[in-house]
C-alpha cells in the first residue's frame, strides 16, 4: 500500500516530474522507473485490462507503466449510444483503475468524427449539432472533473494536406467547433490538461495544418496545453527528422508535445494506405500476413533498433516530452492486427503474446542502463 505522502502527492494537480518520481521510489526495474527523470510511460487499455481479467496482464501494467488511456470505451458511441443514455460502466472502472494504482488518467476522446452513435448522422440542423456536442462534453467530462488528468478534446480534425477534415463537425458547424470545444472542455474542468491528438502531424504539410490550427485557437486566448502526435509508424519508416522537427517546433508554441499511440508495424502494408485513418479497409492475402506463425529474428532486431531509434530521439528532447503512451498493452490485444486488413498476426509493442518482454523491450531498458 501506498503511504499518506505518496497519495497526497498523486492528486490530480500533481506535476509529472512528482508523479514519476513517487512511482520510482516504490516499483523495480521497470519502463517507467527507467524513464522516471524523462517522461512517463503510458498503454492503452482495453475491456480486459480495465476488469482485470488476466492477473499477468495486470502485474505487467502496474509494473511497467504509470499512465493510460482507453482504447475504445470512452469513445461517442460507446459511452453515449443513445440520445438521452450514457453508459458510464467501463469508463468509471477505467477511472478507478488509474486511481487505485495512482497512475497519470488520459480522457480519450471528446470531439472524433469517427465511432459516432448512429442517431449523431441523423442530425440535420447545426444547432441540434452543437447540442449535441456540447452536453457531450459537459455530461463525460464533468462526470470526471477533478479525476482524469488530461483529455484529448479534439481528434483527427485534419486531411493529410493539413486542410480540414470534412466531418459532419466541420460541415455543419465550421472550424469553430474546435474553438467551441476546447473552450467548453476548460470551463468544464479547468484543471484538466487539454490536448489536440492527431496522426502523421508529424509530416510537414499535415504539421502545418496542425499548428495553424492551434494558433488560431492561441490567438483567441482559448486553453490548449498540449498536441498529441499518436504514432502509429512502421520499422521502415524513415521520419526521424520529421519527428524531430514537429517536436521542436510544436515546442516552441508553448505546447507540451505527448506521442499518445505508438506502435510499429512490421507487416507490409498496401500500397494506397496513407495514416491511421480507421474507415481505411483492405482484403486479406497471405502476402500480407507473412508472420503468421512467429517472428524471425531480423524483424525482432528491426523492431528493437527501430524503438532505440526514437527513443534516443525523445530522450534529447525530454524537456519538451511529457509522455510517451504505447496503444496497447502485448502484440494480441494490438489493433493492428486488424488494420487495416482484416485477420492478421502482427507484432508492434514491446511484450509478446504471452505478455513476455520482447527485445525491443530490452532496448529500451539498455538505452538508460547505458546512461
Amino acid at each position: 500500500m501506498m503511504n499518506t505522502k505518496i497519495k497526497t502527492l498523486l492528486t490530480l494537480g500533481t506535476t509529472v516530474a512528482c508523479l514519476q518520481s513517487v512511482q520510482a521510489q516504490t516499483q523495480g526495474n521497470s519502463l517507467k522507473s527507467a524513464y522516471q527523470e524523462d517522461f512517463l510511460i503510458g498503454t492503452a487499455l482495453g475491456t480486459e485490462h480495465i476488469l482485470e481479467r488476466n492477473e499477468k496482464a495486470n502485474q505487467l501494467i502496474k509494473k511497467e507503466f504509470n499512465a493510460i488511456t482507453p482504447e475504445n470505451i470512452m469513445k461517442s458511441q460507446l459511452i453515449h449510444p443513445e440520445v438521452d443514455r450514457y453508459n458510464f460502466s467501463l469508463s468509471d472502472k477505467f477511472v478507478d483503475y488509474g486511481l487505485k494504482n495512482q497512475m497519470y488518467i488520459v480522457g480519450h476522446t471528446l470531439v472524433w468524427h469517427s465511432q459516432l452513435p448512429s442517431f449523431v448522422h441523423k442530425i440535420s440542423s447545426a444547432d441540434s449539432l452543437r447540442i449535441f456536442m456540447k452536453e457531450h462534453i459537459k455530461t463525460v467530462m464533468g462526470r470526471y472533473a477533478g479525476k482524469i488528468n488530461s483529455w484529448d478534446v479534439v481528434n483527427e480534425a485534419l486531411n493529410e494536406d493539413g486542410t480540414y477534415r470534412k466531418s459532419i463537425f466541420f460541415n455543419k458547424l465550421g472550424d469553430s467547433y474546435i474553438k467551441e470545444a476546447f473552450e467548453l472542455a476548460a470551463q468544464v474542468d479547468p484543471k484538466a490538461e487539454l490536448y489536440y491528438n492527431d496522426y502523421n502531424i508529424e509530416q510537414p504539410a499535415k504539421r502545418k495544418g496542425a499548428i495553424a490550427l492551434i494558433k488560431k485557437l492561441q490567438e483567441n486566448g482559448v486553453k490548449i496545453n498540449g498536441v498529441g502526435i499518436q504514432g502509429h509508424w512502421s520499422i521502415n519508416s524513415n521520419n526521424l527528422k520529421d519527428i524531430e522537427d514537429s517536436i521542436l517546433e510544436f515546442s516552441q508554441m508553448g505546447l507540451k508535445v505527448a506521442f499518445t499511440e505508438l506502435d510499429l508495424t512490421v507487416l507490409p502494408n498496401p500500397w494506397d494506405l496513407r495514416g491511421a485513418d480507421v474507415n481505411q479497409r483492405f482484403k486479406e492475402d497471405p502476402k500480407m500476413n507473412p508472420y503468421k506463425d512467429s517472428l524471425p529474428d531480423s524483424v525482432q532486431n528491426a523492431l528493437a533498433n527501430r524503438y532505440s531509434e526514437l527513443f534516443k530521439l525523445f530522450l534529447k528532447h525530454k524537456d519538451k516530452i511529457s509522455r510517451i503512451t504505447f496503444w496497447g498493452v502485448d502484440d494480441r490485444h494490438s489493433w493492428l492486427n486488424g488494420f487495416p486488413i482484416p485477420n492478421r498476426t502482427n507484432y508492434p509493442l514491446l511484450f509478446d503474446r504471452a505478455l513476455e518482454p520482447k527485445k525491443a523491450y530490452q532496448s529500451l531498458i539498455s538505452l538508460k542502463e547505458s546512461k
